[in-house]
């Protein structure tokens, strides 16, 4: 069984992807408002600060603070999930050790995590959380696509409302396949 470890910073800042087990589905956009409730339910157990978000239909990419003293960042994902999948209505089929361990078969058992390093590495992953439905052809221009924090940045100044990035300097995020 492989030993997956993940790096760990009390009060540190993370870049993660979360995928849905489907990766065709339109899940996350069609339910966005249980999406939003479960990031709620996570943030009133266990708080941390949304520095970015995106939603696209069938995964999601963020960048968190965690608080001083804390990481424990999967305890957050595990509720996020949870309470997303208790509500979206049983439809799924579900494989025999799902069954056996009574799971959902909704998300992805793991997520990607990273550290962030450094002043550099926060603006390249916050870059690469804004672009992502522009990569993935959503849109034509950032500012369309409606399930990102990227609005509210763009109101405290951090983003212009045009920005749209480099797609050819990017080196962060999703591997490629």
């Amino acid at each position: 069984m492989p030993d997956y470890r993940r790096h760990r910073l009390p009060g540190g800042t993370y870049f993660f992807t979360v995928n849905l087990l489907c990766r065709n589905s339109r899940l996350l956009t069609t339910h966005i408002d249980i999406l939003r409730e479960a990031v709620g339910v996570a943030q009133q157990r266990l708080p941390f600060y949304i520095d970015a978000w995106v939603v696209l239909p069938d995964h999601t990419h963020c960048v968190w603070t965690l608080p001083v003293g804390d990481d424990n960042y999967s305890a957050r994902w595990k509720i996020i999930k949870i309470a997303f999948a208790r509500q979206i209505p049983k439809v799924e089929s579900l494989s025999p050790i799902r069954k056996k361990r009574g799971e959902r078969a909704l998300w992805q058992r793991r997520f990607w995590e990273h550290t962030i390093r450094d002043d550099r590495d926060y603006a390249a992953h916050m870059d690469y959380v804004y672009i992502n439905p522009l990569k993935h052809g959503l849109v034509k221009r950032v500012v369309d696509w409606p399930y990102s924090s990227f609005h509210r940045d763009v109101r405290r100044g951090l983003y212009p409302a045009d920005w749209a990035g480099e797609l050819a300097e990017m080196q962060t995020g999703e591997r490629d396949a």
